[in-house]
C-alpha cells in the first residue's frame, strides 16, 4: 500500500511489511498466534486496530516488546486526530475563575 508523504502508517502496514519480509501469509501467522484469519486481514487491511491482546501474541512471535505494537498504534491515532484538528478548534483551555477581591 503506497502512502502519500506525512500520511499517517497503520501499524497493518508494518505487520505487512514484516511477513513479507519473512514470506508469511496473514492466514499462517494468524494460526501460529491462536487468533483468527480475519483479525490478522483486518489489521493488514487497516479496518482494526492493535489491541493489547494481538500486541501480546506478536511481540512474542515477533520478539519485540507488547509496547512496540501499542505505540504504533497510538502514534496512528494520534496521527488521524491531529490531521483532524479542525474537529477540535470548538474547544477553549481552561481558565480558573479570577478570584474576587476582598472587600
Amino acid at each position: 500500500m503506497e502512502k502519500k508523504f506525512g500520511e499517517p502508517i497503520h501499524p497493518g502496514e508494518i505487520l505487512a511489511d514484516e511477513l513479507e519480509e519473512i514470506g508469511m501469509s496473514a492466514a499462517t501467522l494468524a494460526e501460529k498466534l491462536d487468533v483468527p484469519k480475519n483479525r490478522i486481514y483486518q489489521i493488514i487491511n487497516e479496518q482494526r486496530s492493535i489491541t493489547a491482546d494481538t500486541a501480546m501474541r506478536l511481540s512474542i512471535f515477533f520478539g519485540t516488546t507488547a509496547e512496540f505494537w501499542l505505540n504504533l498504534q497510538k502514534s496512528y491515532e494520534l496521527d488521524v486526530a491531529r490531521q483532524n484538528a479542525d474537529n477540535f478548534k470548538h474547544i477553549k483551555p481552561y481558565e480558573p475563575p479570577t478570584p474576587n477581591p476582598v472587600k
